[in-house]
């Protein structure tokens, strides 16, 4: 596939350390100075991303919301004008097409915010099922750029700068239009890393000029830009899933820990029949969150075998501070019970953290597994998600209250 690049491609390839291929294989920052900092700077103060990879459809007409309402595992129809909702989007097979954000402008016209990576397949999926329902539905994630502010002291700093709009007002999942100088945003407080924050969907032509204010006016605030892997270790830290890493259509809301969001009490839905034979039946393997006992991270698709099939042998260090002093290396099975998804350092939480599928007789709290990563075995421990702010006290918080 070719690759794509954001309009604010040039800023990245002026300041970034480095560029990578991501979600729809787009061209996006790995960091720009180092992940940790960039991740500390997010959970301190305010940092900023550029999130433009993922998609918007625009939905308008008498049979937006009937439409939606067989496209979402979620209700739809209960929806304010003002208010977003997280959902899942199922095949028939009750495989997860996408996840995906819902706003509403009004009865008849919404908005459906898709991954970066099924970003052309989810629009294809969505204009296919939208025939025959009086529903124009339009790609626009060409003409739309998705700076996001996060951190406890973002409120602050984007009421500085915005104008008609009071974001004290703007509760959690929640949008509004504001103005920068000129410019008309879209302002939703909601993002993807576990902070009080807000993302801002700008028209593609203004991207370049609304993120050079936004970095000029936050350098008093602390605020600086932050890229995919400090994303990918905030994320980690919530328990947050990434499409065509964590989920796909191999796996239903139920596999992926999601199923919250399914509302049966819906007549119908596209996936309903298969996901109510999931229920009934149960799983084979579920999503967990595992803590490692190693100081780096292993990679995806590393093998998780049980705990029972690790010999530990007893060998004496042969260099480095502990020369000479014991200590227990350990040796895997062969019968794999599940495999890792994502892993990264976790710099608030500490240590080195995992998302992972895993047999479900293994996929309880504290449960001992052991990762094989092709060279080294990791012992590992069943943990439950999220593994920061667990009571999610950060994203609701207050103003005049620290987040």
């Amino acid at each position: 596939m070719p690759e794509r690049r954001s309009p604010l491609y040039d800023y990245h390839l002026r300041h970034a350390a480095q560029l990578v291929r991501g979600g729809g294989d787009y061209l996006v920052p790995l960091c720009y100075t180092a992940p940790t900092e960039e991740h500390l700077v997010v959970r301190r103060d305010v940092g900023m991303q550029d999130l433009s990879s993922m998609g918007e459809i625009d939905l308008k007409g008498p049979g937006a919301e009937r439409l939606l309402d067989q496209l979402l595992v979620n209700h739809v129809r209960d929806l304010e004008p003002g208010q977003l909702r997280y959902s899942t989007m199922c095949n028939p097979d009750g495989g997860i097409v996408d996840d995906v954000t819902v706003y509403k402008f009004h009865d008849e016209h919404f908005m459906l915010v898709t991954s970066s990576a099924p970003r052309k397949q989810s629009a294809r999926w969505i204009a296919e099922h939208a025939v025959g329902t009086a529903t124009y539905v339009t790609d626009i994630s060409a003409s739309i750029a998705l700076p996001v502010v996060q951190g406890p002291r973002s409120r602050e700093f984007l009421a500085s700068v915005l104008s008609e709009i009071e974001l004290e007002r703007l509760r959690y999942f929640r949008f509004a239009p504001a103005r920068l100088g000129d410019v008309s945003l879209l302002v939703s407080r909601s993002g993807y890393t576990g902070e009080l924050g807000y993302e801002l969907y700008t028209p593609a032509e203004d991207a370049g000029w609304v993120w050079d204010q936004l970095l000029a006016s936050g350098r008093s605030w602390g605020l600086r830009p932050y890229g995919a892997a400090a994303m990918h270790s905030l994320r980690l830290e919530k328990g947050y899933v990434l499409y065509g890493v964590d989920i796909g259509e191999q796996q239903t809301p139920f596999h992926a820990g999601l199923e919250r969001w399914v509302r049966f009490e819906k007549r119908s839905f596209i996936g309903r029949e298969a996901l109510l034979r999931v229920q009934q039946q149960g799983i084979d393997e579920r999503l967990v969150g595992l803590s490692l006992e190693r100081a780096t991270p292993v990679p995806a698709g590393a093998r998780i075998l049980p705990i029972s099939d690790v010999a530990s042998r007893a060998r004496r260090q042969l260099s480095g501070a502990e020369a000479g002093a014991p200590h227990d290396e350990l040796s895997a099975g062969t019968t794999p019970i599940g495999r890792i998804t994502t892993c990264a350092s976790a710099p608030t939480v500490g240590g080195v953290l995992a998302l992972g599928y895993l047999d479900v007789h293994h996929a309880w709290p504290g449960a001992r597994v052991a990762i094989h990563d092709g060279a080294h075995v990791v012992a590992a421990t069943v943990t439950p998600m999220p593994f920061f702010d667990p009571a999610g006290a950060r994203l609701r918080a207050r103003p005049g209250r620290p987040s």
